[in-house]
């Protein structure tokens, strides 16, 4: 166990019929104790049992309650805890808590519980980042994405490559061992085909990030068109409320504005933009630069005209998709919302999901280690096919591993980084 204090907090949302209250370390269950009334004392109880009392403030009923009782390391934390199921009073959990720091809890802080299931070895980053995800999870993507990586999918994909890292490691190893001795232990045509399938997993695992995000995040999509083709009638039909002013003075649009749907499990990130014209205007033009920008990142492109204009000229990437709407036609009319049940259909075609099985990268932090340790793999695979000696080959080897294992937490060793991370959980979990 690394930490010592025993620690609590409401771990529920207020205005359920039911609170819980977490309490988690050493002393969890003797703290609890002291003011639980039931059939027998906790301290004699065994693990993974429920045992029905009343919490008492002196010789006070508090609340008739049920606890929840675990004993180290078969713990969510891996610590000794107890979790209060009461009536979700405000003023009853509340009390409850009080009555726990009267007898020697801390408040937990925010994320503290997964931090420290993370730091007994209960789970690795991945699988504790992914704590905070699921519970964001707004639809049945997001739900399952964060679940495979609860699961370990991450860290099983990236312990393969550890494996796989070492063994080139080890190898290379003992040919400096026995480089003055005729032993060959791996030809450089072995070694190259063991960086090659290391590049190539690390470049899919990488690549799937923009898929993850766009789960996680919201698939990005851009309204783009002329000014009047009806784009911000358009964004109010998808959203099915008024989100932007729609007038038929050009220019209306200055800025980009966003909102959130969600269509059959999909979370579609809707962007409105200024309309494409030549102006003299200063602040349109500011507004149309954006709207620009705003198709350069989205992953889905509304390219919209009407009767009396056509579709804009874009550049458009290979990794993006299309959707061409001839607004005011015979059959797509955004104002009446004429042909919207394509249109959603559509942007659903369009947009990236995830089995149970697939594992996807969905945060940037990982993103970020794996292009470094491509580049390091990619490295050592020059030099191999350089025929470069093993010792300048072994270092970006290590610089790789090193890397890898910074997306577990393998290579943690600073409170900062962690706190940081952490930090944006919700207080009780």
């Amino acid at each position: 166990m690394i930490n010592q204090s025993t620690i609590c907090a409401i771990a529920t949302a207020q205005g359920g019929a039911i609170g819980i209250i977490r309490v988690s370390g050493p002393d969890s269950i003797s703290i609890v104790d002291s003011i639980f009334r039931g059939r027998r004392p906790l301290i004699d109880a065994p693990a993974y049992s429920l045992h029905y009392g009343s919490i008492v403030d002196a010789d006070v009923i508090v609340d008739q309650v049920l606890l929840s009782l675990f004993r180290a390391p078969h713990s969510y934390t891996g610590e000794d805890s107890v979790e209060i199921s009461a009536h979700g009073s405000p003023y009853i959990l509340q009390t409850i808590c009080s009555l726990l720091i009267q007898k020697g809890c801390q408040p937990a802080a925010p994320g503290e519980y997964t931090q420290r299931a993370f730091l007994n070895g209960k789970l690795d980053l991945t699988q504790a980042e992914a704590v905070a995800d699921l519970i964001a999870s707004q639809n049945a993507s997001q739900h399952r994405v964060a679940m495979q990586q609860i699961r370990g999918g991450i860290s099983q994909k990236l312990s393969d490559l550890r494996t796989q890292l070492l063994k080139l490691t080890s190898l290379l190893e003992l040919e400096l061992d026995f480089s003055e001795e005729d032993v060959e232990f791996a030809s450089r045509e072995a070694l190259i085909k063991i960086a090659r399938e290391i590049r190539d997993e690390i470049t899919r695992l990488s690549s799937s990030f923009s898929a993850g995000n766009a789960i996680k995040n919201g698939i990005p999509v851009a309204i783009i068109g002329a000014p009047n083709v009806g784009k911000s009638t358009l964004l109010n039909a998808l959203l099915h409320e008024d989100k932007a002013i729609v007038s038929d003075i050009q220019g209306t649009t200055r800025d980009t504005i966003e909102d959130c749907i969600n269509i059959s499990g999909s979370l579609f990130r809707i962007i409105d933009t200024a309309g494409l014209r030549h102006t003299d205007d200063v602040i349109e033009q500011m507004g149309i630069e954006r709207s620009r920008k705003a198709a350069e990142h989205a992953q889905i492109i509304i390219l919209m005209r009407d009767n009396e204009t056509d579709y804009p000229t874009l550049d458009i990437r290979d990794d993006q998709t299309v959707i061409k709407v001839h607004n005011k036609s015979e059959h797509f009319q955004a104002l009446t919302g004429k042909g919207m049940d394509w249109l959603e259909q559509e942007l659903l075609k369009n947009a990236p999901t995830a089995n149970n099985d697939e594992v996807l990268i969905t945060n940037i932090r990982h993103k970020q280690a794996l292009d470094i340790s491509l580049l390091d793999i990619q490295r050592t695979l020059d030099a191999l096919e350089q025929n470069l000696p093993g010792d300048l080959i072994a270092e970006d080897l290590r610089q790789c591993l090193h890397h890898l294992a910074e997306i577990t937490g393998g290579a943690i060793d600073t409170e900062e980084v962690l706190g940081n991370i952490f930090s944006h959980f919700c207080v009780g979990k």
